[in-house]
Parts: structure tokens; C-alpha cells; sequence
């Protein structure tokens, strides 16, 4: 009896094994590509340099798929990629450290000779300063013929006026 349990048990996961390996191949069902790693290019890799600290290299880098506990000044990063219908891409990187800085580069990827410093698209634009109405809280209170020295149109009293010695006056 145990030995036909057995035997079923042992059929029924490989049947079932075998229908997910055809459940993937099915026209028409949907499945999810998946990168697996931290995304390595050569971008990457050309703004490192010899003397980088940990923080430094973890800003462009990212976090490192492996920090072994035997070799605490080896980080490795594994990127392995398949699209669809292609063959499997996989780049390996990893990084040696002495003393908090970065001392060695060895993998698929190398950094270019010439020191590459990562351009930016952000602009910064001046904006305006704006003349802002009064807020609600004024208006109720002007009604009353109370401004608080809040008022744009009061003056401000010659005791808080920056005088043109007082630039000079070093403390």
C-alpha cells in the first residue's frame, strides 16, 4: 500500500510539474518577465573610480547583491536579464575595497579611461517673488480697524530699518 502511495504522489508532481513548464508556452497566457539584480551598464561603471568611498559607490551603484561575510571588502553585482524569446543576459561586477575606498574593478564591464562625469537635465529657473494678497484672517480683522502690523500700506517703524552702517559692524 505504501509503495502505491508512493508511486502516485510521485507521479502526481511531476504531472504537475510538467503542466507549468506548458502553461508558459500557451498562446495567449500572459507572463511576467522579471529582472533579477541591480541594473549594471557601462554608464555606471565609467563614473567609478579608484579612491571612491562606500557612499560614493553606493549612490551610483546601488546596494550590492552580495557583501559575503567572509570577504567584507568584496561587493558583488549580478545583472541577469531574458527577454522574451532571446537568450539570457548576464553581467557580473565586483568591486574591492581597502580601508573604505575603492581599490579594484573586476567583471564583464570596464570603466572607460577617460574620467565620465554624468551630465543633468534638471534646469533651475529664477521664480519671481509675488506680491500676495492679504490672507483671509487680515481681512476679517481689517474690517475691524485691526491690522496687526500686517498691512503692506503701514510703514515699517525706523527702530527695525537695516541701517547702511549696520553692514559695516562686524560682530
Amino acid at each position: 500500500m505504501s509503495k502505491l502511495l508512493f508511486s502516485f504522489c510521485l507521479l502526481a508532481s511531476l504531472s504537475l510539474a510538467s503542466c507549468s513548464m506548458v502553461l508558459n508556452n500557451l498562446p495567449g497566457v500572459y507572463s511576467l518577465e522579471i529582472q533579477q539584480g541591480n541594473i549594471v551598464d557601462q554608464d555606471m561603471i565609467d563614473q567609478l573610480r579608484p579612491g571612491m568611498n562606500k557612499r560614493q559607490v553606493l549612490y551610483i551603484m546601488g546596494s550590492p547583491m552580495l557583501v559575503d561575510t567572509f570577504h567584507q571588502k568584496r561587493w558583488d553585482y549580478v545583472y541577469s536579464d531574458q527577454p522574451k524569446g532571446e537568450d539570457r543576459v548576464q553581467k557580473r561586477i565586483t568591486l574591492v575595497f581597502d580601508h573604505d575606498q575603492i581599490i579594484g574593478i573586476q567583471g564583464d564591464l570596464r570603466p572607460s579611461a577617460v574620467p565620465v562625469s554624468k551630465s543633468t537635465n534638471e534646469t533651475t529657473v529664477d521664480v519671481p517673488k509675488r506680491d500676495l494678497d492679504r490672507t483671509l484672517w487680515e481681512k476679517i480683522t481689517g474690517l475691524f480697524g485691526y491690522d496687526g502690523g500686517n498691512s503692506p500700506s503701514q510703514k515699517e517703524p525706523a527702530a527695525l530699518k537695516p541701517t547702511e552702517d549696520a553692514e559695516d559692524r562686524s560682530y
